[in-house]
């Protein structure tokens, strides 16, 4: 079994309470998007407006991919503590253990995170410890891209926005701003000592700033999805699908049609997870503001412009849990 070091202790921990069954509305569950159905438009766009969130399947990305990189991200966590320290502290890019970012954000976790560059490769400035393990990422992430725009595109064509690439066209620019993480959740024993309506904090409840997420998890349990009425579901992994989070920046561009979904994950007390996320931003000088064709006749934006770099810079500056987009309404 794969622990963290220096576990912490229970008063150095976030508790999150477990989600209640019943009240308001029944959850129907997260819905399946076949990106190469004739609605695959609409039904993205659907799942956006209701959930912000929904499942790409028939995707087209081999599952050796998926299986590759998570069998060498498997392999890095599971080599010695000093050995991955070797590729840390994380600031922002590289190893990091339990901390997450600068601003006293804790978790039951450890990553890696990297910078992507316009070729779909890992950046040269991100500490990747093994070629093995940068080779996975790279045809990793080479797909998933591809995932990401074809998302974007079927968003373009569902809001009829006008080219299809419209959007997808901020991610292929050739300073796209894009970041890949893979997340290790290790057992938690210290959930033995807990309630069980209580739950010890993975990674906590957020937005993601960028335009979209894509994730895939291996078979454990523990990712989290707020609903618009303010319940927390928990969320059935699915080895065979990646799931799409919508971003921040795309509620900007989409004039809060599409919005950001608060989501986050709970430790598991006998099973590890380990979680693989693209993150699919714009270039950093790449204006963020409602498109005009998305605005109705004498409709206001309900966001003043900004570029992606400015927003990137207020969100690092953010607790995980702040609502980032805040300083940005009119």
């Amino acid at each position: 079994m794969v622990v963290l070091a220096k576990p912490p202790a229970l008063d150095q921990i976030s508790l999150v309470r477990s989600p209640e069954p019943g009240g308001g509305s029944p959850f129907p569950g997260v819905p399946a998007v076949d990106l190469c159905s004739p609605g695959a438009a609409l039904a993205v766009v659907d799942a956006c407006e209701r959930f912000g969130f929904f499942k790409v399947v028939n995707h087209g990305v081999p599952a050796g991919v998926a299986d590759m990189l998570e069998a060498e991200a498997v392999a890095f966590f599971a080599r010695p503590q000093a050995e991955k320290d070797a590729s840390g502290p994380a600031d922002p890019l590289g190893y990091g253990s339990k901390r997450i970012g600068r601003n006293g954000d804790m978790g039951w976790l450890e990553y890696l995170l990297l910078a992507v560059d316009q070729g779909s490769a890992v950046s040269k400035a991100s500490p990747v410890p093994s070629s093995s393990l940068r080779d996975a990422v790279n045809e990793y992430v080479g797909a998933v891209r591809g995932v990401a725009a074809s998302v974007l595109e079927a968003v373009a064509e569902g809001l009829g926005v006008a080219p299809r690439d419209a959007l997808s066209r901020m991610v292929a620019d050739a300073a796209s701003d894009q970041v890949f993480r893979v997340n290790h959740y290790p057992p938690c024993p210290l959930l033995q000592r807990l309630p069980d309506s209580c739950s010890v904090t993975g990674f906590g409840e957020h937005t993601d700033p960028q335009l979209v997420s894509v994730l895939r998890s291996n078979g454990t349990a523990g990712l989290q999805l707020a609903l618009r009425d303010g319940r927390w579901v928990p969320v059935p992994p699915d080895r065979n699908a990646f799931f799409v989070i919508v971003g921040d920046s795309l509620e900007v561009l989409t004039n809060g049609r599409l919005k950001s979904v608060r989501h986050r994950v709970v430790a598991n007390s006998l099973k590890p997870r380990v979680s693989m996320i693209y993150f699919a931003g714009p270039a950093p000088a790449q204006r963020i503001a409602p498109l005009p064709e998305l605005l109705g006749h004498g409709e206001q934006g309900l966001y003043r412009d900004f570029t992606w770099g400015d927003y990137k810079k207020a969100a690092y500056r953010s607790r995980l849990g702040d609502n980032r987009l805040d300083p940005f309404r009119i």
